[in-house]
């Protein structure tokens, strides 16, 4: 829903004026993803957007599948569409449409097309017909069957339908002008021969529509009254037009063009996304450093941060780049909010405290969330042998307390939610390193300030050491290390950043970590914000995904 706080942006004027003025009783718009690769964040502003424009107006939104070319399209690929829309929580009017429900009707105008003189047949190759369009000083020149009797196109159409047509040796094309500057004028390819089973069609089709042709069109069946599109389909507005106009087409929609969403530190191409899972450069189209939707979602970022992000951008006639750390402040913002929290020792180093008796566990309380009564308490069993990170303790104990706040012999640190400790001794293993910390704890200092001359240091996490969770953690960062991986002819898997993912292993979580579920949010007390990773956690053996952590810290 808008902001009714914000100024209306262009397009809301325009929906605005139309309603006003009854040009549309009703809005539609529609959501027309190409179903050959997974949605990314750049979808993501498009989706909130139309949608959107349709719950403030009281309209219908569709989702439709311009499905026109079997050589790159897959059912998977439309599943994954159908749960990102419905994830981001969103809803499309009626049925999921298609743009193959319609290619019998589309099949029929290009006839009708063929018999008033506005459409070929033509025999050009590839090459050819680039050589015969001209460039952008240069008018092109007509095919020479341009003027071939439409009978006879008829006929040939027929033939390339029936599969009696090899690819490649013809497509029927739209006798616009080939003097146009526009070069999306100058006679159109309508239908080219593919003979590739279609996901929803099967063998039914041995030719099918380009998107230029079928697009339009759908919006004019469905009846949408503003077809929003980004501006890089600007050019092909006047296309989209001549279609319309020439065409008994049962409405005439509207398209608008508005600036894509681009996000520093990403690409957003589909065929450079699939480069890096065909090349195993990321674990799939949903590993959680892709900007997909999907690889968002595995990663743990809310759908309401990502809605909550989109409706921040502006709704502009320019294109332009967006901080990668504006969308973070909305992860983080709804992190902040809602995730429970947590604690998990992401380097174990054993604390044994030689006061607390072997065998007994005290079970303390602790909120859930400091500011969210609804979410409860967990309870943390306390026991003599405890793990702390390993960066919480320092041998040197001349080290100041403005330096470091942690835990050093001979001084103290209190334990999040329980006592003050105090360390008195080490141990180290024949290497040198040291394997465990002897402590004590000073009794009634949970919840209670210690005792006079007893100054912690700091708070640090803690677990206990027989009563935790065994996990594995993923640290994930930025996937690229420059803000501009794709900028002029520079190679992006260049700029792939190799501390992108920190697998670690051994990490100990608090007992009620057992009981996480896939799409439960923590942040671990001093780590970041971490979710159930949906792909490679176990009964036996959860896998922690990183979202984001508590704070930038990237370094540009």
């Amino acid at each position: 829903m808008a902001d009714d706080s914000k100024p209306l942006n262009f397009i809301q004027q325009i929906i605005t004026r139309d309603l006003d003025e009854g040009t549309v009783n009703k809005v539609v718009t529609r959501f027309p993803p190409e179903p050959n690769g997974y949605l990314h964040i750049g979808h993501a502003k498009s989706i909130c957007l139309n949608f959107g424009l349709a719950a403030q107006f009281g309209g219908a939104c569709n989702l439709r599948f311009d499905d026109t070319n079997p050589e790159k399209e897959e059912d998977e690929y439309v599943q994954a569409i159908i749960e990102d829309v419905r994830w981001l929580g969103f809803q499309w009017d009626g049925e999921i449409r298609y743009a193959s429900n319609y290619f019998d009707q589309l099949y029929a105008w290009a006839q009708q097309l063929i018999r008033e003189g506005k459409a070929f047949v033509c025999e050009l190759n590839a090459e050819q017909m680039r050589e015969y369009r001209g460039t952008l000083k240069e008018p092109g020149k007509p095919s020479p069957m341009r003027d071939r009797p439409a009978e006879e196109s008829l006929a040939l159409l027929e033939q390339m339908k029936n599969g009696e047509i090899d690819e490649g040796r013809m497509t029927l094309r739209a006798k616009i002008d080939m003097a146009s500057p526009n070069i999306n004028l100058r006679d159109p390819v309508l239908y080219r021969i593919k003979k590739r089973a279609h996901h929803r069609t099967g063998d039914k089709w041995n030719i099918y529509p380009s998107y230029d042709f079928a697009h339009g069109q759908e919006d004019a069946i469905e009846g949408v009254t503003h077809s929003i599109c980004t501006l890089e389909f600007a050019a092909n507005r006047p296309l989209y037009e001549w279609f319309i106009e020439n065409l008994p087409v049962p409405s005439k929609p509207h398209q608008y063009e508005f600036g894509r969403l681009n996000l520093n530190y990403n690409i957003t191409s589909k065929r450079k996304l699939k480069q890096l899972v065909d090349e195993n450069h990321v674990d799939g189209w949903n590993d959680p450093r892709m900007p997909t939707i999907s690889g968002l979602r595995r990663r743990g970022v809310p759908p309401a941060a990502i809605r909550n992000f989109c409706d921040s951008l502006a709704v502009a006639k320019t294109d332009g780049v967006v901080d990668m750390a504006q969308f973070e402040h909305f992860i983080r913002d709804d992190l902040n909010d809602n995730a429970a929290r947590a604690m998990c020792v992401l380097k174990p180093l054993k604390v044994t405290l030689t006061n607390v008796p072997e065998g007994e566990v005290e079970m303390l309380s602790a909120p859930c969330h400091p500011n969210r009564d609804d979410l409860g308490e967990r309870q943390l069993p306390f026991t003599r042998e405890i793990y702390i990170d390993r960066e919480d303790f320092n041998e040197d104990s001349s080290l100041s307390r403005k330096k470091f706040k942690r835990l050093v012999p001979g001084e103290w640190v209190r334990l999040r939610g329980a006592y003050v400790i105090q360390a008195n001794d080490f141990v180290k293993d024949d290497s040198g390193e040291i394997v465990e910390i002897i402590a004590e704890i000073i009794p009634g200092t949970i919840g209670e300030d210690p005792p006079e001359g007893i100054r912690p240091r700091g708070v640090i996490h803690w677990v206990s050491a027989t009563e935790c969770v065994d996990c594995e953690v993923r640290l994930y960062d930025r996937l690229f290390s420059d803000p501009s991986p794709e900028a002029g002819d520079r190679n992006f898997l260049d700029f792939i950043n190799p501390e992108s993912l920190q697998i670690l292993q051994g990490c100990k979580g608090e007992i009620g970590l057992a009981e996480a579920g896939v799409g439960d949010h923590y942040q671990f007390e001093r780590e970041g914000y971490f979710c159930l990773d949906s792909g490679y956690s176990s009964a036996d053996k959860p896998v922690f995904n990183r979202t984001i952590g508590l704070r930038d810290t990237w370094k540009s």
